[in-house]
């Protein structure tokens, strides 16, 4: 397959997108960024890219909080297509991702996630993770599909949960594993994909 042109939808610092660029620019991920979107107009991912000269733009979801209503998924989908993404990436997006943008990505949305999925789907997975006890947590790249977090997982990483450690201290490991496996997850998948 030629380069593949992905799309991002943050709703944060945009540090995962950061990584990605960062893989582009060391020749371990032959991909573009055709564009970011955002629910938040104040986030920072829509900042860095306009920094970098990527088309950034923000995403109505029409006042409500978490919902990510239809009409805001029929315009990311058309925003996407528009900009000739080949595989949409998740970095920070605190919406469901439901039909119809499914239905226009299928097989073609990942997500990086803050555990070793199936354990500690949802919020603040590295908080769960203390919580629940265990000694070991990590990062999962998987597969969108209509469920919270529970599409097929196409890679992972483990990370210790040490006996010291705050939410903060193990967020932080988790990011930076994060940044490791996201770029390369999406290579191996870019791969795979047909045009």
């Amino acid at each position: 397959m030629a380069m593949t042109t992905l799309g991002i939808l943050g709703s944060g610092f945009g540090s995962n997108m950061q990584a990605i660029l960062d893989a582009i620019d060391a020749g371990a991920l032959d991909a573009r960024i055709g564009i970011v979107l955002s629910d938040h107009p104040d986030a920072h991912i829509l900042e860095r890219a306009e920094l970098k000269g990527i088309r950034a733009e923000v995403i109505n979801c029409s006042g409500h909080l978490m919902k990510f209503p239809e009409a805001a998924q029929e315009e990311t989908a058309r925003k996407l297509t528009e900009a000739g993404v080949d595989l949409v990436c998740l970095a920070g997006f605190m919406r469901i991702v439901k039909r119809p943008l499914l239905d226009a990505f299928p097989s073609r949305i990942l997500n990086i996630h803050p555990s070793l999925l199936p354990a500690f789907p949802g919020l603040e997975a590295w908080r769960q993770a203390l919580e629940a006890g265990v000694s070991e947590s990590g990062v999962t790249v998987h597969l969108v599909d209509a469920g919270m977090d529970t599409g097929p997982i196409l890679g992972q990483e483990r990370v210790a949960v040490l006996p010291d450690d705050t939410p903060e201290t193990l967020h932080f490991r988790l990011q930076a594993a994060e940044h490791r496996l996201y770029p390369e997850v999406i290579a191996r998948y870019a791969a795979t994909l047909t045009p």
